[in-house]
C-alpha cells in the first residue's frame, strides 16, 4: 500500500507546520478562560488578614507578595504603594464557576 506522502514531502512543509504550531500556542497564550472568568458573576467576598513580604515591580504596576492568615503565598497586582512588612486587609473573590482569586479592597 503506497503512503500519500513522503519524507520529503515532509521536510518541505515543516516551515508550515512550525508557524501553525506557534500560532496556536500564541492564541492560547491570550488566557481565553481569563474572559470566561470575568464574565461569570461573583458569589462571595471575603475578608482576610495578609502580610506583605515582598514587592515585584514591572509594566507600571507592582505586583505584591502576601502571607496570608494560613501560612499560603498569593500575588496581588496594585498600583498603590504598600510597605513590605505591613499588616493589610485583602478580599478573597469566589466567582460563580469556583473561580477565586485576591484582591486588595477598594
Amino acid at each position: 500500500m503506497p503512503v500519500p506522502w513522503t519524507f520529503v514531502d515532509v521536510k518541505r512543509h515543516a516551515i508550515g507546520v512550525i508557524l501553525i504550531v506557534a500560532l496556536f500556542a500564541a492564541v492560547l497564550a491570550l488566557d481565553p478562560l481569563k474572559w470566561t472568568n470575568n464574565a461569570s458573576p461573583i458569589r462571595s467576598v471575603d475578608p482576610i488578614d495578609a502580610a506583605v513580604k515582598s514587592t515585584h515591580w514591572g509594566k507600571g504596576r507592582s505586583v505584591y507578595m502576601l502571607v496570608l492568615e494560613d501560612g499560603s503565598s498569593v500575588f496581588i497586582d496594585d498600583d498603590r504603594p504598600r510597605l513590605i512588612g505591613s499588616h493589610v486587609g485583602i478580599e478573597r473573590v469566589t466567582r460563580d464557576n469556583g473561580f477565586v482569586f485576591y484582591r486588595f479592597p477598594n
